[in-house]
């Protein structure tokens, strides 16, 4: 080990909401980030809110839980106060989730303060509860109620605390500058796929032509259009990976259009049992109304699946229309499904598409996203050093 390895070691403080057992987004990228931080010898804790007590953790850093089902006001100044307790020892923040909570515990450290967005929570709370049914972009510039518009405010002062901001995408980017961060706050560093080998599942539907779809089922994803279009594409069946709560009324469609052996419904897996349904599948789709830049489809291209996806948010970042997978437009009748048809009386076209797709992921390296992450967290770390060594210079400056 030399000596200047040492003397850049940090002690990083993940926070997320979210952590395994869980499933999602960050509860696959925290740890994986914090086991290769770790590996470059920086010391790495992870708090997080969970459903289960702690129990023995089998990762190369420490975790810990607050419990996810305490009354919400108790949680908050519990999770606070905990990260007060953690930060102390800490030379910087990497936060995933709890951003209110980690700017609040901050407000009393001043430590770098780095956080991670892949949407916008006030938005996403803001449909969650019905208050207001805007697309992304209607939201950021417009009205959406006074509920609505509290939560854009504390969106606002939690990503505004922030010294450094990693967004997935240039779309996301501009989207975040909007909310009165400065852009040389924002770096946008692209996710990352691991490539491995995967076993592809064996999926319970006599259809021959498979379509895989992955995701949270709720209305932005327009799922309910997927099973509509494969109703009308002969010998086709959905394979859908996911819960949320347009569960119940998606399997009524599907049952409304005699669609239930056409259509199965996979529910939450785990991210290997996910990475094996989409390899067992002959099509990715992703048709969503809106993305930061959506991990899954990454994913579907390094496991040589044609994709086709709708042309919202990040997603044009990653997907060119008929080179490496098929853009449609989301909210465009007939669209997906003459892609998908497209596709389906075509295997020279999909080869082609997912051949490209194979290719375009290589650029997409875990590594490269670990080292562009590790350097913004290392700067963010020096910048703090500096500046407070031009305080204390100052402050003797002017008491000598």
């Amino acid at each position: 080990m030399t000596r200047r390895a040492v003397s850049a070691r940090l002690n990083i403080q993940f926070v997320t909401g979210i952590f395994p057992p869980d499933i999602g987004g960050p509860a696959t990228y925290v740890p994986k980030m914090a086991a290769a931080l770790a590996q470059r010898e920086h010391r790495v804790a992870v708090l997080t809110l969970s459903d289960a007590a702690g129990g023995a953790e089998r990762y190369p850093f420490a975790v810990t839980r607050i419990r996810r089902g305490l009354f919400k006001p108790w949680r908050f100044v519990r999770t606070v106060a905990a990260l007060v307790r953690a930060g102390r020892r800490a030379d910087l923040f990497f936060v995933h989730g709890l951003y209110l909570e980690a700017a609040i515990a901050n407000l009393l450290l001043r430590k770098p303060l780095v956080q991670k967005w892949v949407g916008d929570w006030a938005w996403e709370h803001t449909l969650q509860q019905r208050w207001a049914a805007s697309s992304f972009e209607e939201f950021q510039n417009g009205w959406s109620g006074w509920r609505a518009q509290c939560f854009k405010a504390l969106r606002n002062f939690c990503a505004r605390r922030a010294d450094a901001l990693i967004v997935p995408s240039r779309y996301l980017a501009r989207a975040v500058a909007a909310w009165g961060v400065a852009a040389e706050k924002i770096t946008p560093i692209y996710n990352a796929v691991d490539h491995q080998s995967v076993t592809p599942a064996k999926i319970p539907l006599a259809a021959r032509f498979k379509i895989v779809t992955v995701g949270r089922l709720i209305a932005i994803k327009q799922i309910d259009r997927i099973i509509q279009a494969v109703a009308a594409i002969e010998d086709a069946g959905l394979v859908i990976v996911g819960d949320g709560p347009e569960r119940e009324r998606l399997e009524a469609v599907a049952r409304q259009r005699d669609l239930l052996d056409r259509v199965y419904f996979a529910g939450p897996r785990t991210r290997e049992e996910t990475l094996a349904l989409i390899a067992g599948g002959d099509l990715f789709v992703l048709n969503s109304t809106h993305e930061g830049l959506p991990h899954v489809v990454l994913e579907a291209m390094s496991l040589g699946l044609p994709v086709v996806a709708s042309a919202v948010g990040g997603t044009p970042e990653v997907v060119r229309d008929a080179e490496n997978g098929l853009l449609i437009a989301p909210h465009l009748n007939g669209a997906l499904c003459q892609a998908l048809s497209r596709l389906r009386s075509s295997p020279e076209e999909r080869r082609r598409l997912a051949d490209e797709g194979k290719r375009t992921v290589e650029s997409f390296s875990y590594g490269r996203m670990v080292e562009q992450t590790a350097a913004l967290l290392e700067a963010a770390a020096r910048r703090e050093k500096r500046d407070k060594a031009q305080r204390l210079g100052a402050v003797a400056a002017r008491n000598g």
